[in-house]
């Protein structure tokens, strides 16, 4: 890559973390998984890869960097975190994007009960259970409060009825998390519920949703009559929404990281910057994106150590916006750059959705300006 262009690495004075990272990336990524990770286009790589990865990282106590070490977890510093997923992305190490890991784990710790945690952060770990988010539906998209998912009251259990749609890998999920209705003369964010549910559950269909792309990852679930015992919640009965936002803040600061990033770029940029026949102006604009991911980088570190003075849910607002629109800036130039190339096409019609999913970004200017103005 040219110099102009170029991206170092974060900075981190653990220079024995650097090391065993570097040591062990070389070690264990066969050609076959940095092949995997290096054709992903999508959330995440392929189930296969996906699960020979996890089961290095798990040995090697590295599934989840942000996990207080009492729950299995590493529990690295930012900088440390930022480092080894900036070292994955150079490496071109599969992308186990993990709801379990990055979502809802570190809700369950901060939120659920003892027997929640003991029952599903190690089997999160171990990948024994697989999770996926049911938040969307039909009519509730941006304004989730919308959702029309009932959770009837019936003794010990809740019945459900109704759908959730946009649902990202349910079709591999062993678990998904949802929000539902669970008082029917209730409008808006009151009288809802945050459920904890398993997908075997009888009466819970998943219809694939295919991509443009033909990739398929994400799927309409619908549920008929399903029960689900009332004890499988997080928080109180008609409190769901804002134990949603709790998580919803959770996954919204780390779905489109610094480490997704670079490993865009690096598409993007592809042999095109070797070939010394580059337009001034597209080596200008590869540089300026290089200086945005960085500067991206700095921020994110900034909201991981709590550095940024706005209300609380703002952070997450910021890193979404300014990562998901900077995402889709990299997937452009890389298509530009690289018109003929399938894997540069396919990547940019996987981010078309990214300024959609997890709130638009007008949503989100939206939670900003009210954090500023009161």
């Amino acid at each position: 890559m040219d110099e102009s262009v170029s991206i170092e690495m974060p900075h981190c004075d653990d220079a024995v973390f650097q090391d065993e990272v570097d040591s062990f990336l070389q070690r264990t990524l066969t050609p076959n998984l940095r092949k995997a990770g290096r054709e992903t286009t999508g959330l995440k790589s392929s189930q296969e890869v996906c699960n020979q990865w996890r089961k290095a990282l798990l040995e090697k106590g590295w599934v989840a960097p942000t996990w207080p070490t009492e729950y299995g977890g590493a529990g690295w510093t930012t900088e440390q975190r930022l480092y080894f997923e900036n070292a994955c992305a150079e490496q071109d190490a599969p992308i186990l994007m993990s709801s379990g890991v990055r979502t809802i784990g570190p809700l369950i710790i901060a939120a659920g009960s003892e027997t929640q945690k003991a029952h599903y952060l190690p089997a999160i770990l171990s990948g024994d259970h697989e999770w996926c988010q049911g938040f969307s539906e039909p009519q509730a998209g941006s304004d989730l409060t919308a959702l029309s998912l009932r959770a009837e009251r019936d003794g010990d259990d809740f019945i459900l009825n109704g759908s959730k749609i946009w649902t990202s890998f349910a079709q591999y999920a062993t678990h998904m998390f949802l929000l539902a209705r669970s008082d029917p003369k209730t409008n808006r964010g009151a009288g809802l519920v945050f459920l904890l549910v398993e997908m075997n559950t009888p009466g819970i269909q998943v219809t694939p949703i295919p991509f443009i792309d033909g990739e398929v990852e994400t799927n309409q679930v619908f549920f008929d009559n399903v029960r689900i015992p009332v004890t499988d919640r997080i928080g109180e009965i008609g409190d769901g929404w804002a134990v949603a936002k709790k998580l919803m803040a959770i996954a919204r600061s780390n779905n489109t990281t610094t480490g997704v990033l670079r490993r865009a770029f690096r598409l993007a940029c592809g042999d095109t910057l070797h070939t010394g026949e580059v337009d001034p102006m597209l080596r200008m604009r590869f540089a300026e994106i290089a200086t945005r991911i960085d500067n991206f980088e700095a921020l994110e570190a900034c909201a991981l150590n709590e550095a940024i003075g706005i209300g609380c849910s703002a952070p997450s607002s910021v890193l979404k916006v300014i990562s998901t629109e900077l995402h889709q800036s990299i997937t452009e130039i890389g298509i530009e750059a690289n018109p003929n190339s399938d894997l540069a096409a396919k990547k940019y019609l996987a981010t078309r959705a990214a300024t959609i999913y997890s709130g638009t970004s007008e949503v989100h200017r939206n939670i900003l300006a009210k954090s500023i103005t009161g």
